[in-house]
């Protein structure tokens, strides 16, 4: 089986949602959005492959705001468009982050600002803790989605909606891929300045995730299993 992964900016590895496609014999093929060079010019032109030709969608987080065109240019309405087509076809969806946010977007949902931002780690409350656990997941995100028609919500909390699912598709607020080493990244790209403007710690964020790590590639593994299960594809 062939998965598509769309990774909007450079610093946004798959991390154990990717080594767990691999591992489950997915043949696993990356697409980058924005390249290193152009992550403060997002609005970059690129083709988006056609969905028919994989077995699986995965579309990853990004630092920018779904309904932001200004900054990020008209890739978003192509990869609105494919993820669309995508679900029409049967090909199923996974959306991380603004990820899920352009899935709600595409099926027909939207894209609003939450009414905090939410970094950090936190649980969430779960109506089908099989297929969505209750965490505690990574989170870091400023919007938040509006239920496409036909979407069930299966996760929230006091903040935005946490997950949907519609169809074979899912669409997750937090990050399940999230490791130290991309943490860090993120940290080093602008992520400490928006930390410290909210009155949050960067190293105790960064030491809280060394300490849950283990836990939290073991808990994105099993995610991931549910997901595949759910998607038909394991």
């Amino acid at each position: 089986m062939r998965a598509l992964v769309i990774e909007h900016d450079a610093f946004s590895p798959i991390g154990p949602v990717g080594d767990r496609l691999v591992q489950h014999g997915f043949e696993v093929a990356e697409l980058v959005v924005v390249p290193p060079e152009r992550h403060l010019d997002p609005g970059v032109e690129i083709t988006f492959p056609d969905p028919s030709g994989w077995d699986l969608v995965v579309t990853m987080g990004a630092p920018w705001s779904v309904d932001d065109e200004a900054a990020i240019g008209s890739w978003i309405a192509d990869e609105l468009a494919m993820l669309r087509k995508a679900q029409g076809i049967g090909v199923p969806v996974l959306g991380i982050c603004f990820g899920g946010q352009a899935l709600a977007a595409a099926l027909g949902g939207g894209v609003e600002r939450a009414p905090r931002p939410e970094i950090g780690w936190g649980g969430v409350e779960t109506a089908e803790p099989s297929l969505v656990g209750p965490g505690p997941w990574f989170q870091y995100h400023y919007d938040r989605w509006i239920m496409p028609p036909g979407g069930v919500e299966i996760a929230r909390n006091e903040v935005a909606p946490q997950a949907f699912r519609i169809g074979r598709s899912l669409g997750v607020q937090f990050h399940p891929e999230i490791t130290v080493r991309e943490l860090e990244s993120w940290l080093a790209n602008g992520g400490e300045k928006d930390m410290r403007r909210l009155g949050l710690d960067p190293g105790s964020v960064l030491d809280q995730t060394r300490a849950l790590a283990p836990a939290a590639e073991r808990r994105a593994h099993r995610f991931m299993d549910a997901f595949l299960r759910h998607a038909g594809l394991l």
